[in-house]
């Protein structure tokens, strides 16, 4: 079971590769919804059978895979943007920043006090990679569709983090952080259509030449 886990982290990794290096947002969103799943999947993978983990499985992969996929693609196509075309810094440039995070990752991680059963697995460096990638989408991108889908790889390196104490987390607070999440992804959209709305554009940038008046 290990190994098969370390298989789909290593999935999760690479899909913070190919979402660093595509300027595609609708790509980006698929990329980010294939990701939800895989993480959905996961805990059935590492933690026995019980039903609270069959409930907490069908909710991730609605939230993560569906849900909140669907609400960003619904904000894509209302303010009419494919691409993100020029961000603060160029994709090659945060490929090759997003390899060496991914690298420092696995070195931290292997320095780290964990428990014995967690020892060799890929769950703490690829959540520490996946936190780190979510922080250079979330920092190096104009267009604040990017920078929704880099909150939530974000939220995804923490989830990651979280399948080392599923089963010693309530179902509630599994449940508080999916709404969380949710809500936010629920207010940067109505965000996002106020300043197309506004500015006829969602580069944030932007938002640096507003004055008090």
């Amino acid at each position: 079971m290990g190994s098969f886990a370390d298989q789909l982290l290593v999935l999760v990794l690479l899909i913070n590769f190919v979402i660093l290096g595509s300027s595609r947002l609708a790509f980006s969103i698929r990329a980010v919804a294939v990701q939800g799943v895989i993480l959905g999947i996961l805990p059935g993978i590492i933690h026995p059978f019980s039903w609270h983990l069959v409930a907490i499985i069908v909710g991730i992969i609605l939230a993560k895979g569906i849900v909140i996929p669907g609400l960003i693609t619904n904000a894509v196509q209302k303010v009419q943007i494919k691409r993100e075309v020029e961000p603060f810094i160029g994709y090659v440039p945060t490929l090759i920043l997003g390899a060496i995070f991914t690298a420092l990752a696995f070195v931290f991680a292997a320095r780290l006090p964990l428990a014995p059963e967690h020892k060799g697995l890929l769950i703490v460096p690829a959540a520490i990679a996946t936190l780190m990638t979510g922080f250079l989408v979330l920092t190096t991108r104009k267009k604040a569709i990017s920078q929704v889908i880099g909150y939530l790889i974000l939220e995804n390196g923490i989830f990651i983090f979280g399948l080392l104490l599923t089963e010693a987390m309530p179902v509630m607070v599994e449940a508080g952080a999916l709404l969380d999440l949710l809500v936010g992804i629920f207010v940067m959209g109505i965000v996002i259509n106020h300043i197309s709305r506004e500015f006829s554009s969602i580069d944030t940038s932007r938002l640096s030449a507003l004055k008090e008046e």
